[in-house]
């Protein structure tokens, strides 16, 4: 197995060179949790691995809580399914909070408090209510919570999420809103803990594989044992192939590796494509990681051939930096990737 074939095996898996998804939340699942901290970049994410759907969609489906998004596994933002949100919270969020142990001693947070301030942000929020920030920033005060310094305040905020108190509300106008985990993923289920672990290598593993044990454990944030635990309950269901000594997991399922050259992409930052995964060699040459820093990038035949940017007015103008000259086919292949991200956005785009 070459570093092409675990590249092309990846865009299969990833939904990425084909897909049979139509709907945001299903392809959530099939991914597990989708890194969104860049909220408009997490969507083109989505959208450039469903078929026909365009970013009002997924602005919808995120109104309607059909995907939600909270601190989940690193300490960032994910999109989840609601179905998978509560035994994934369960399973990651005390990996998460002793991460942030550290800020929460020097901010002198501790459960008493916590237990305080959830209390307060159920009462504001119970009845269907969704509140921005600032907004819960306030409650908090009314409750005598001290929240001028805002890494306190979003610690907090951070904390409910962990806690599965709150969760993503629908959007106002721009701004995001906080909502109360049971009123709006009611159906979530936990799991046992063991079967919460399995379940997370079998979904890691058949999506983004060809990947290592090191690369699971970086995605989920989990420790080493928890993540070799969950790979030895699934590993019979999965293949397996050495290369340079590391052994590369991913599911018999998997199609062959048969993608059109050149097809080239255009991903958002922090990209599951390119943040999934611990050892990146197999997407782009050590030589160019200064230059990508999980930032919008150009994917050719599974690699990564350079960067992008876009600036969103009419029509979106998509500035391309290759790091070496493209053929004449690649040129033709960026553009077509330019037109899918345009009809994505419903406007016309200009290649830079």
């Amino acid at each position: 197995m070459t570093h092409l074939d675990i590249a092309h095996q990846r865009l299969l898996n990833q939904q990425i060179a084909q897909t049979t998804f139509t709907q945001p939340a299903e392809l959530v699942a099939w991914l597990g949790a989708v890194q969104s901290q860049d909220y408009a970049g997490a969507k083109w994410a989505l959208g450039l691995r469903l078929q026909g759907v365009a970013d009002d969609d997924i602005e919808h489906a995120f109104t309607a809580g059909a995907i939600l998004r909270t601190h989940v596994m690193r300490p960032t933002w994910h999109f989840v399914a609601p179905a998978d949100i509560r035994w994934l919270l369960a399973l990651t969020a005390p990996r998460v909070n002793a991460l942030n142990a550290y800020y929460y001693r020097k901010l002198e947070l501790d459960q008493a408090l916590f237990t305080r301030s959830n209390a307060a942000l159920i009462k504001a929020l119970q009845g269907g209510k969704q509140l921005m920030r600032e907004e819960l920033r306030t409650v908090l005060q009314q409750a005598s919570i001290a929240t001028d310094d805002l890494l306190r305040c979003s610690l907090i905020i951070m904390r409910a999420e962990l806690d599965g108190i709150i969760c993503s509300g629908a959007r106002r106008g721009k701004q995001f809103t906080y909502a109360l985990l049971d009123e709006r993923a009611p159906h979530a289920k936990p799991l046992e803990r063991d079967a919460a672990l399995a379940e997370l290598a079998r979904r890691y593993y058949t999506s983004h594989g060809p990947a290592t044990l090191k690369d699971f454990v970086w995605w989920s944030g989990l420790t080493t044992a928890d993540a070799r635990s969950g790979l030895e309950t699934v590993k019979a269901q999965l293949i397996h192939e050495v290369r340079d000594g590391q052994t590369y997991w991913f599911s018999a399922a998997t199609p062959p590796a048969n993608v059109p050259t050149p097809t080239a992409y255009l991903l958002p930052n922090y990209d599951e494509y390119t943040v999934g995964y611990s050892d990146r060699s197999a997407i782009f040459d050590a030589a160019d990681t200064k230059n990508v820093v999980l930032g919008y990038v150009i994917v050719i035949n599974g690699r990564v051939v350079g960067t992008w940017k876009r600036t969103l007015k009419q029509p979106v103008v998509v500035e391309t930096h290759a790091f070496t000259p493209l053929t004449e086919a690649e040129g033709r292949a960026v553009a077509v990737a330019a037109q899918q991200y345009a009809a994505f956005l419903g406007l016309p785009v200009v290649l830079a």
